[in-house]
């Protein structure tokens, strides 16, 4: 995360000073190496390891701080940019990110790394078989597949409220207070997972995403309506988020939760990058943005029944017979 977050810094620095498109664009392509290394999946991979198996809380309040990066630094960039040239911003910003990131990382994250803890009788120890395993692949498909639909919905949100007649600002308020939907929704997460079992809980959360995917579809206004569909959406993207973190602990332990995650994670990274430039390339031949979220909640409903399959229990069964 150290190395990563100078590589940050770095492509910060490319971005600012980029004489041409290319090397934007190499500058760029940096900064999606430092977020590999220095987001979520790292940072889950150690919480869950230093504190299993409390890790949950150790996850939520992680996600809670990542969720308000875009309420923080959001206003602050537009302040920033409204003084400066974007070049100038962009070394502001990389100086923000060295000074507070680089340090952070190579001095307070020095505690011991555990011994692995060991795994119950029933899961599979087995790393190869794990990934090969059809819960897990099934598990990939319904992430990616979710994953998807949650970006894409986040990118058209805008366009669809400003093709119902509603003004850019309106429609970035019903954006950003989807954000704060999402912190509350991390914030709930423990409870949910304390109730359901886990096939149950990731059925559920995706099959969620598509019925507020699908509301949006459903409802022109009023616009506080649609706000607090925006909302609603906003939570279950936040459960979603913790769902992904806790997926391998909950099926096959913490014995390759790194290497696990990671490999679930892949794809439905891919489907996240892509799923911007496809959403907006589908409105247009599907009809509009509104029959455009009509699709990707059928995308999510598909995500919700594929998920209903991602027991290792009974993929164990299955053997057995």
């Amino acid at each position: 995360m150290t190395i990563g977050s100078a590589l940050g810094v770095t492509s910060l620095l490319v971005v600012a000073t980029a004489a041409n498109l290319p090397v934007f664009f190499v500058g760029w392509a940096l900064a999606g190496f430092a977020m590999a290394a220095t987001f979520y999946q790292p940072a889950f991979a150690a919480l869950t390891r230093w504190w299993a198996p409390d890790h949950i809380r150790a996850l939520t309040i992680v996600t809670l701080a990542g969720g308000l990066a875009s309420t923080v630094f959001a206003p602050l960039t537009a302040l920033l940019a409204d003084h400066l040239s974007w070049r100038h911003t962009y070394l502001v910003l990389a100086a923000i990110l060295a000074t507070l990131t680089i340090p952070a990382h190579a001095l307070a994250l020095r505690a011991p790394w555990p011994d692995a803890p060991p795994t119950t009788a029933h899961v599979d120890t087995g790393e190869s078989r794990t990934e090969r395993s059809r819960p897990f692949l099934l598990l990939a498909a319904a992430f990616t597949l979710s994953a998807f639909t949650m970006y894409a919905v986040v990118v058209a949100l805008v366009p669809l409220l400003m093709e119902r007649g509603y003004t850019t600002n309106q429609a970035a308020w019903a954006l950003g207070l989807g954000g704060v939907g999402q912190t509350l929704g991390r914030a709930l997460y423990a409870a949910l997972a304390r109730r359901t079992a886990v096939t149950v809980r990731t059925t559920i959360l995706i099959a969620l995403g598509g019925l507020t995917t699908a509301a949006f579809a459903a409802v022109s206004g009023p616009y506080a309506l649609l706000v607090a569909v925006s909302i609603a959406a906003g939570m279950v993207r936040g459960n979603l988020t913790l769902l992904q973190a806790t997926a391998v602990t909950d099926r096959w332990g913490t014995a390759h939760y790194g290497r696990l995650s990671g490999l679930l994670a892949a794809p439905a990274t891919t489907a996240a990058a892509l799923a911007p430039f496809a959403g907006a390339a589908l409105a247009a031949p599907l009809g509009g943005y509104s029959h455009l979220f009509v699709f990707l909640a059928a995308i999510s409903m598909i995500a919700a029944s594929t998920a209903v399959w991602t027991s290792p229990d009974t993929d164990n069964q299955a053997r057995s017979e």
